[in-house]
């Protein structure tokens, strides 16, 4: 007998190889109390540190944090981590989101990158522009109005969501949606590219991967954008794209879990419950 939206168990990992994880943990606690208060249906959730291939195995979905992503990558490759969470992202599709340094880790093309210098995960077909905003001492708070958080009925909602970019990427282009690896990209100067991998047949059937969406954007900024199929996407006055989703995979640039603002945690534990009960229930 198939699993029924009153029995499920959700375990969520943060990738704790480097970085801001343990602040991940905490928002997405809260978030969970967030969401018992708002939903009559009983869950069970697990929020865990991940850091070997058994403990990602057990997850329904996985945060990347924020950190340095050539540190992380690297730490990921010398553990034997990195074929597991492409696989993960890539080839089963299970949820997934990445804050700044996860998003260049998701991205299928990063610039500012030597070659062979960093591994990319891959999952969303964009090419993101590290440190775009500069050293850290230009790092900076803004107010962001995110159209995704509105279709929640709480007051707070429609507040602006106060983003902290600390040395933040930003995504420069869109890229062409396909199944294998970004060859345009790879003729690119200084700019790394993600490794293809077949999505899994049985996932295939229940998942569309389609184009990506522009999830946010950081107002006054779309000079900085210098391609025109991008930049045509994006209203004159919007500016950077700084958040993104392609099927099962979502990037943010800047640090949600630094704000203590749950809503972004809740949006997306709300995203793995319905691909919890997607796949339990096929």
């Amino acid at each position: 007998m198939g699993s029924t939206e009153r029995d499920v168990n959700i375990t969520v990992g943060v990738l704790a190889l480097q970085g801001a994880f343990n602040e991940h943990v905490q928002l997405l606690r809260q978030a969970a109390r967030i969401l018992t208060t708002k939903d009559s249906i009983g869950r069970d959730w697990t929020f865990k540190e991940i850091r070997t291939e058994v403990e990602l195995s057990s997850c329904d979905g996985l945060i990347i944090p924020g950190g340095e992503s050539t540190a992380i990558s690297l730490v990921a490759q010398r553990s034997n981590m990195l074929e597991p969470l492409r696989d993960f992202v890539k080839v089963i599709r299970k949820p997934t989101w990445g804050t700044c340094a996860g998003l260049i880790l998701l991205a299928e093309s990063a610039n500012r990158t030597k070659k062979g210098g960093q591994e990319l995960i891959g999952g969303l077909d964009v090419r993101v522009n590290r440190n775009h905003f500069g050293r850290q001492i230009e790092s900076f708070e803004a107010e962001l109005d995110l159209p995704f958080l509105k279709q929640y009925d709480s007051s707070s909602s429609q507040e602006p969501f106060r983003a902290i970019f600390i040395r933040a990427p930003i995504v420069e282009k869109l890229l062409p949606t396909g199944s294998g690896v970004q060859e345009g990209e790879a003729k690119v100067d200084d700019t790394v590219i993600a490794p293809s991998r077949p999505i899994d047949e049985s996932v295939a059937k229940t998942i569309n991967l389609g184009g990506v969406e522009i999830m946010g954007t950081l107002p006054g900024r779309t000079a900085a954008i210098k391609y025109d199929d991008t930049k045509g996407k994006v209203n004159a006055e919007t500016g950077d794209i700084i958040a993104v989703r392609q099927a099962n995979v979502f990037g943010t640039s800047f640090h949600p879990e630094l704000t203590g603002d749950p809503r972004i945690h809740v949006w997306w534990l709300e995203q793995v419950v319905e691909s919890v009960i997607q796949r339990r229930n096929p």
